[in-house]
């Protein structure tokens, strides 16, 4: 047989009595500031009542004003309109049997391709910051670049009206090749249909009889990287120490060159515009 539950001591009661009284107090307090609150924003004597209602009596008024007038009733009419043209061709397509698909393959898409975005995440955050300071060290170049550009484009614009007055005045001409190469493709595409099932049922064959050969060659290849890694190491650093050497000697050839190329722009610029009589020519040794 069960046992009856025991009832509360005269503590608990106690205890319970007096929680409920402080809840009920809180709330009766909570309740008297609201009440205070509205009848010192509502009072009359001070003026703070009377203003409020006349702002709320006059804003409610500007609104019933320019919702009736026939602009808004217009613009009322549309946004309804619209939403109702929305729903009429949306919902068919919410429940049209090619809705299930399209889910399921974009569900399939974002469960791929969230790990793979997890993994790329660090290596394109690093590209988009070495891409960042390349821009920002490239800056001055961007002005010549963009007046390049510019220069590009007004030159290309001629060409581009002269092409569209072109093709606007032969129409007929381009309607007639139009109609011509419809004709002509037109018996084609069943046959092209038909080619390119058979090549993707052929393409398909060669892929999975490829695929084993394709997974030994890439273990083949990836044992021989490991085994050849020392190798190919030391041979990067044979590379770095033979372009650090050449270093010194890039640059003297760079700074001869920069050399060379002013005294010949100095010479140039003389024998194009003579000096004056009694003026002095600067020549620039190139040793």
């Amino acid at each position: 047989m069960a046992t009856l539950p025991s009832l509360p001591s005269r503590d608990d009661m106690l205890r319970m009595a007096r929680s409920t009284t402080d809840i009920t107090g809180q709330l009766l307090d909570t309740a008297g500031n609201i009440t205070r609150i509205a009848i010192n924003t509502l009072d009359p004597r001070d003026g703070s009542g009377a203003e409020a209602i006349r702002v709320l009596r006059e804003t409610t008024a500007g609104l019933a004003e320019a919702s009736a007038s026939p602009q808004a009733q217009e613009a009322f009419y549309r946004v309804v309109d619209t939403l109702t043209r929305l729903g009429t061709s949306g919902a068919p397509l919410a429940v049209h049997p090619v809705s299930a698909p399209a889910q399921a393959l974009l569900t399939v898409l974002g469960d791929s391709l969230l790990p793979v975005l997890d993994a790329v995440e660090p290596a394109v955050e690093e590209f988009a910051a070495a891409l960042g300071d390349l821009v920002e060290a490239a800056s001055p170049l961007l002005p010549a670049a963009a007046g390049v550009a510019a220069g590009l484009l007004l030159a290309l614009t001629p060409l581009i009206r002269a092409a569209a007055d072109v093709l606007a005045d032969s129409s007929p001409e381009l309607r007639r090749v139009a109609e011509a190469l419809t004709a002509a493709l037109a018996p084609l595409l069943p046959f092209q249909v038909a080619l390119a099932q058979r090549a993707a049922t052929a393409g398909v064959t060669v892929i999975r009889a490829a695929v084993a050969p394709l997974a030994d060659l890439t273990e083949a290849a990836a044992a021989t990287t490991k085994v050849a890694g020392p190798v190919l190491v030391a041979g990067e650093e044979l590379l770095v120490s033979a372009l650090e050497h050449l270093q010194p000697a890039l640059l003297a050839a760079t700074s001869r060159a920069g050399r060379v190329a002013r005294a010949t722009a100095v010479r140039v610029t003389a024998v194009v515009a003579p000096t004056a009589e009694g003026a002095v020519v600067v020549g620039v040794s190139t040793a």
